[in-house]
């Protein structure tokens, strides 16, 4: 060996200290994972979920059960949507719920009390849930005001419209042309039993997921979402995707609002008590980001599934109604304190 040959050899071999130090823990790819897939979080919990509530009773995996489930999640899945877009901009809007309510009312009273044909009824109340996600969207793009407090003085606003509109009553029964009440007309699937309002739910992730998935539309959504400036300075028009949002998520709430008549037979103002909470629970137990910029579709629904598994769990393990309420209040910490853990992974 010569003199020189130590020196190169030391040079060129590596850094087994350096190396160790770089390679990712089962920590950090676990983070990674969890960044990059959103939905196998709520899929392991709505896993784990369905097998323990079903090993307490074992009415949960009856056909009829699972097909109440289903029903009930039509209503909070389809304004869980909504609730998504605008939470995939960095927003929140906790006048879901009201928006639904004004709608129905809007819709069912227009009809009953006014003779107006259905389907002009109907399309009066999907104008009405437009208006109003035009109303919150208008307030925050061009008076820069959080959507938290715009939102949150809407729901009070659309409330108090709706019992002025209605004067505190419902539309019920057989007063409802059919057209309204079509959503909950029963379609049976072997043993289950769902109905159109099932259906049109899963159409509504479908035609969102796509136009989310595929459309420039969709792409400007995430990135206005993920860095505000970032994606104005790169030529994204900020304002309209913004406006845009608010105004689909007030379409889908007004659909929401649709398969609401349908479940209940009826259009009243005293059916939106937990749908705030609920919707917000589903989007964020689904994998969306609370700060924006990061999310999918239908980690929404296994959300929505979550919370009415949970709902209906609950109640069949004889569990009151206020136990079901806290453990929704519990998921949305855990889905939040976990989604701060996966940010604060990938920063």
């Amino acid at each position: 060996m010569t003199p020189s040959s130590t020196p190169v050899a030391s040079a060129t071999a590596p850094n087994l200290d350096d190396e160790f130090k770089t390679r990712p823990t089962n920590v950090q790819r676990t983070r990674n994972v969890l960044h990059r897939y959103p939905v196998i979080s709520p899929a392991l919990v709505l896993i784990c979920a369905v097998i323990i509530f079903g090993l307490i009773n074992d009415r949960f995996y009856t056909p009829q059960n699972l097909s109440l489930i289903a029903q009930q999640v039509a209503v909070v899945g389809s304004l869980a949507v909504g609730q998504t877009l605008i939470i995939l901009t960095a927003g929140i809007d906790l006048s879901v719920g009201a928006v639904m309510v004004m709608s129905a009312l809007v819709t069912g009273q227009t009809a009953v009390n006014h003779g107006v044909n259905p389907v002009v009824a109907l399309i009066s109340g999907f104008l009405v849930g437009m208006g109003a996600g035009l109303l919150n969207g208008i307030f925050v793009t061009r008076l820069k005001l959080p959507p938290f407090i715009v939102t949150l003085g809407t729901l009070n606003i659309f409330l108090a419209l709706s019992l002025l509109y209605s004067g505190g009553s419902a539309v019920r029964g057989s007063d409802m042309p059919a057209l309204l009440t079509w959503t909950g007309v029963g379609l049976s699937l072997g043993p289950f039993r769902i109905t159109t309002g099932v259906i049109l739910m899963i159409l509504i992730y479908v035609v969102i997921g796509y136009a989310l998935a595929k459309t420039a539309w969709g792409r400007h959504v995430y990135a206005v979402g993920d860095d505000l400036d970032a994606a104005r300075l790169s030529g994204i028009s900020v304002n309209r995707v913004l406006l845009s949002v608010y105004v689909v998520a007030g379409f889908v709430m007004a659909l929401a609002a649709w398969i609401q008549i349908g479940r209940t037979n009826a259009a009243s103002p005293n059916v939106a008590g937990d749908l705030n909470l609920d919707s917000i629970t589903a989007v964020v137990i689904g994998g969306t980001s609370l700060f924006g910029g990061r999310g999918m579709i239908w980690g929404t629904l296994l959300g929505a599934l979550i919370v009415g598994v949970f709902r209906n769990g609950l109640s069949l393990a004889g569990f009151d109604a206020l136990y079901q309420t806290l453990a929704v209040g519990v998921l949305i910490i855990v889905a939040v304190a976990l989604d701060q853990w996966i940010r604060k992974g990938r920063k």
